[in-house]
C-alpha cells in the first residue's frame, strides 16, 4: 500500500484522492473558461487490455444507473420474458432511466398488470417526469407524480418480474438479501469478475443495492455485452437479448432530447450506451468489440456528454454522419434566465491523446 494511503487510513482521513481524473470538459462563459471538470475513463476488451487510459482506472466507482443492462440481464436470464409475455421496449425500459414520458408510464403500468402488481409494490419512490413538458402537463393537471414517473421505474417494475419468477415476495425486494436481489448481484459479479460486499455494496436512489466497481472492470463488462464472450452461454443470451432491445428501442431507455437515446440513434445500434448518476457513462461498441466506462470526478451530470463523444472520437468509434447529429451534445449552450446563450460545455482539446498508452 503506497505510504500517503496508509498514513491517511491510520489517520482515518478519506482517501478520496484514490480516485482522479484530468482536466477535461470546461465550461465557458463569454470567451473565458469558468469551471472545469476531471474525467477519468477506461476504454478495455473482453480480454481486459486497457486501449484508452486516463486517470485512475483501479479504484472502485458506483456506477449507478449504467448497471442496468446487467440488472436487467438477470430477469431475462432468469425467463421472465417468456412468463409474461414483454418485448423488446419492456426490456428496453427495464434499462432505462426514462424521462417520464406519457409512453415510459404507460408501459410500466402494463408490465405492472401483466405481472400482478400495482404502483404501490414499486419502492422506487415518487418525483416529478426528467422531461419538463411532461412535468407541466401533470402539474397543469393538478396531479401528483407517481412512483410510474420515477426514472427507475422499469428497472423496479423488472425486479418485481424476477421476484414473481422465482416464486419471491414482492416486499423486500429492495434488500440485498431478497432472492431476486441476489440473483441481479449474482449477474452483476459475474460479468464483472468482481465480488461485492462491504463499502463496495451500498444503496442507490431508487433504493436497491448500487456496486461499486473499477472503471477497468466496468469497461471489460461493457465489452462483453459488445461482443458476447467470456461469460457463460446463458448470460450470454441474455446479454444480446439486452443489447438488441436497447439498440432498436432507445427512446425507451431514455427519452425525448436524451443523450443516451440520440447516441444509440445516431450509430443506428452500433454503439449500446447507458448513463448512471454522479456522472457516469458506459458505452459498449459492437464493431470494435470494446466497452468504455467514464466517471466525472466531481459527479457533474453536465459534463459526461461532451466527454464521452470525445472518448468515442478517440477510439474511432463515430461515424461524420453520428458526430454532425450528436452536435448537441458535443458543445452544449449556457444560457441565461432570459435563455440567451452566453457561453458553452465542451471537452478541452488534447486531454485524450495524452492519456492514450504509447500516445
Amino acid at each position: 500500500m503506497p505510504r500517503r494511503r496508509r498514513i491517511a487510513r491510520e489517520r482515518g482521513v478519506p482517501v478520496y484522492w484514490e480516485l482522479a481524473g484530468v482536466p477535461a470538459v470546461a465550461v465557458r462563459r463569454g470567451a473565458r473558461v469558468e469551471s472545469v471538470h476531471h474525467v477519468a475513463a477506461c476504454a478495455a476488451d473482453v480480454d481486459g487490455e486497457i486501449v484508452l487510459r486516463v486517470g485512475t482506472v483501479e479504484t472502485p466507482v458506483f456506477l449507478r444507473s449504467s448497471a442496468k443492462p446487467f440488472i436487467a440481464a438477470a430477469s431475462v436470464r432468469a425467463g421472465v420474458f417468456e412468463e409474461f409475455g414483454f418485448g423488446e421496449r419492456e426490456l428496453a425500459v427495464m434499462c432505462a432511466s426514462h424521462n417520464g414520458e406519457p409512453g415510459h408510464v404507460e408501459l410500466v403500468a402494463a408490465m405492472l398488470e401483466r405481472i400482478g402488481a400495482t404502483v404501490d409494490d414499486l419502492g422506487c419512490g415518487a418525483h416529478p417526469p426528467s422531461y419538463e413538458p411532461a412535468a407541466a402537463v401533470l402539474a397543469a393537471r393538478g396531479e401528483r407524480p407517481s412512483q410510474l414517473h420515477n426514472n427507475c421505474s422499469g428497472k423496479h417494475a423488472g425486479i418485481l418480474a424476477l421476484a414473481k419468477k422465482l416464486g419471491a415476495p414482492f416486499a423486500g425486494y429492495l434488500d440485498a438479501s431478497h432472492p431476486a436481489q441476489r440473483a441481479v448481484i449474482a449477474m452483476c459479479e459475474r460479468v464483472s469478475d468482481d465480488v461485492f460486499d462491504g463499502d463496495k455494496l451500498a444503496v442507490d436512489g431508487c433504493g436497491i443495492p448500487a456496486y461499486a466497481t473499477t472503471l477497468h472492470k466496468a469497461a471489460v463488462s461493457f465489452a462483453r455485452l459488445a461482443t458476447l464472450r467470456g461469460v457463460d452461454d446463458a448470460d450470454a443470451t441474455a446479454l444480446a437479448r439486452v443489447a438488441a432491445a436497447m439498440a432498436n428501442e432507445p427512446w425507451y431507455v431514455a427519452g425525448t432530447g436524451r443523450f443516451d437515446t440520440d447516441l444509440m440513434r445516431a450509430t443506428h445500434g452500433r454503439i449500446v450506451c447507458k448513463a448512471g448518476a454522479e456522472g457516469f457513462h458506459c458505452d459498449a461498441l459492437l464493431d470494435a468489440g470494446l466497452g468504455v466506462a467514464l466517471k466525472v470526478i466531481d459527479g457533474s451530470r453536465r459534463a459526461a456528454p461532451p466527454a464521452t463523444l470525445a472518448v468515442l472520437d478517440a477510439l474511432h468509434g463515430l461515424e461524420p454522419g453520428a458526430r454532425t447529429a450528436l452536435r448537441q451534445h458535443a458543445v452544449v449552450p449556457v444560457k441565461n434566465v432570459a435563455g440567451r446563450a452566453v457561453g458553452e460545455v465542451a471537452a478541452l482539446e488534447g486531454w485524450i491523446p495524452a492519456a492514450v498508452p504509447g500516445g
